[in-house]
């Protein structure tokens, strides 16, 4: 078979942040705005007037230092509706700001694009610029997205696949994982509604997920606030639909759904309309009412910000006493599955036999072979004690809920995933030496193990990805990252289409 990529300029052209190390040149402001691609130079000598007339998209403009005018000139512009919008700022001859100028942008929050600085004269600085050309980093998300879009658009890659492979390795690297989420996410896209609208970040992995086609992309929040952050940052997003709760013809039904379903605790109408001016609860009623699939919130809000609205108005499903959590752990060459690390402090016997079930149920859904590990200190009756006996009880409670199951436990971590191990601690276990599913007994242990191995085997994290809603809603780090974004809403669409029978489990 034959099959084109288009020609992709933006992959050829380089971003602000590969100027920047080309020329060896200081950020005086904006970092946030290095991955903004460059579409050409624009050498700024005229006056503004003249200058103006010249300005097109995603320019860098290059301008000796002293120049205040052409600087202010250039920011203002960017922040008109009327200009397009450029890429950054270099500024030449190693000329300090003037001190007024200096104040002026100290006090301005959010420098709207990078403003760089070299030593070098303009004329020399360009004939430099000339021989940089574009490359695509690790770092450069945009050129990532571009470059993933362009290849999924031309090449067939089910039919590449079959034609270079004779066999499927069982083996599943960190990105094989993430590439495989993507695909999935992409056959059936799902609505996944972003209650964090404003925030930079949730912006960044929206403009991704819409340009990768990997889901219909709702955000709440200020609409011009909105709209002022994709202006200021050049982001495309012109396929995500902006909403503002209390502007939203849906906002009264809302309201009125939510007080017939808390009235009973209490609550009043005013205070069901008060809640659902909170974009966490308007969005949650949005998965609720089935006007999104799913929902992911947290990198501005709380945990339990994010997560209350869904107790109250989701619930939990009907065969399941509790909410619980796993992380993907993507180690180099295998994928585990750890849960509950983040939700239940101290679980029943009852309910770890729920997470146990749980976890298996999502791991199946992401493609995990579920052979669930009841963790403890002991292997079998090798240890006695109070906790030994929780996760035995819990360990027949999952059986006789699950009998179809690989489960077994107790069983010690290392015997669980060592072949070597399990011969001379558990020989008969079915699950021993080869477990892909791990249940700790409490979230101490559990949080405390998913980040050891994270740090010590340099294992990618994905989660927490929550279980047993009846609708997916999910939970971001407040420290997250975009790429962090990008994996938890393609996770949450996946949990969607499972949720509607889009996907045939194993």
């Amino acid at each position: 078979p034959l099959f084109f990529i288009s020609e992709t300029p933006a992959l050829c052209n380089p971003s602000v942040g590969e100027v920047q190390k080309w020329m060896n040149a200081d950020v005086l402001f904006g970092k946030e705005g290095l991955n903004n691609l460059v579409h050409d130079y624009l050498i700024a000598a005229m006056q503004v007037g003249n200058f103006m007339n010249y300005l097109e998209q995603d320019l860098l403009i290059v301008t000796p230092g002293d120049r205040s005018d052409i600087i202010l000139a250039s920011l203002t512009s960017h922040l008109s509706s009327t200009y397009p919008n450029i890429a950054g700022i270099l500024l030449t001859g190693g000329i300090d700001l003037p001190e007024s100028m200096q104040k002026l942008m100290e006090g301005w929050t959010g420098i709207p694009v990078p403003i760089l600085s070299v030593k070098g004269a303009t004329y020399d600085t360009c004939q430099e610029l000339l021989k940089l050309h574009g490359k695509i980093s690790p770092e450069d998300y945009r050129k990532i997205t571009v470059a993933l879009d362009a290849f999924s658009e031309g090449v067939d890659k089910e039919t590449l696949v079959n034609k270079i492979f004779n066999f499927r390795s069982d083996r599943v690297t960190p990105m094989m994982f993430e590439f495989n989420l993507a695909e999935q996410a992409q056959k059936h896209r799902m609505r996944i509604v972003l209650p964090e609208g404003e925030e930079l970040r949730i912006l960044r992995a929206a403009e991704s997920l819409c340009e990768r086609g990997i889901a219909d992309i709702i955000l709440l929040g200020d609409t011009d606030a909105i709209q002022e952050k994709i202006k200021k940052f050049g982001l495309k997003l012109q396929d995500a639909t902006i909403i503002q709760p209390t502007a939203s013809p849906r906002f009264n039904a809302y309201a009125q759904q939510y007080y017939e379903m808390r009235k009973s605790k209490g609550l009043t109408l005013e205070q069901a309309q008060e809640r659902m001016q909170d974009s966490t609860y308007f969005g949650t009623m949005m998965v609720q009412i089935g006007d999104a699939d799913g929902m992911v919130s947290g990198a501005v809000n709380t945990t339990a910000h994010t997560i209350r609205p869904a107790f109250e108005i989701i619930k939990t499903k009907p065969d399941t006493s509790i909410v619980s959590s796993v992380f993907f752990m993507c180690l180099k060459d295998r994928i585990l599955v750890f849960g509950d690390c983040a939700v239940n402090p101290n679980p029943t016997a009852s309910q770890l036999a729920d997470i146990a079930i749980s976890s298996a149920h999502t791991a199946r859904v992401f493609g995990v072979d579920p052979r669930v590990a009841m963790l403890s200190y002991s292997t079998g009756s090798s240890g006695k004690g109070e906790a030994v006996d929780e996760v035995i009880e819990a360990t027949k409670l999952a059986h006789e809920r699950a009998p179809e199951l690989l489960l077994d436990g107790p069983i010690q971590y290392d015997a669980a995933i060592d072949p070597e191990v399990a011969r001379t601690k558990a020989p008969t276990s079915p699950v021993a030496g080869h477990a892909s599913v791990f249940i700790f007994p409490d979230l101490n242990t559990g949080n405390n193990t998913y980040k050891a191995v994270q740090r010590a085997a340099n294992a990618l994290a994905i989660g927490p990805v929550l279980q047993g809603l009846n609708k997916p809603v999910n939970d971001l780090s407040r420290g997250c990252t975009v790429p962090d974004i990008i994996n938890t809403v393609m996770i949450t669409a996946i949990q969607a289409q499972a949720e509607k029978g889009l996907i045939t489990l194993k």
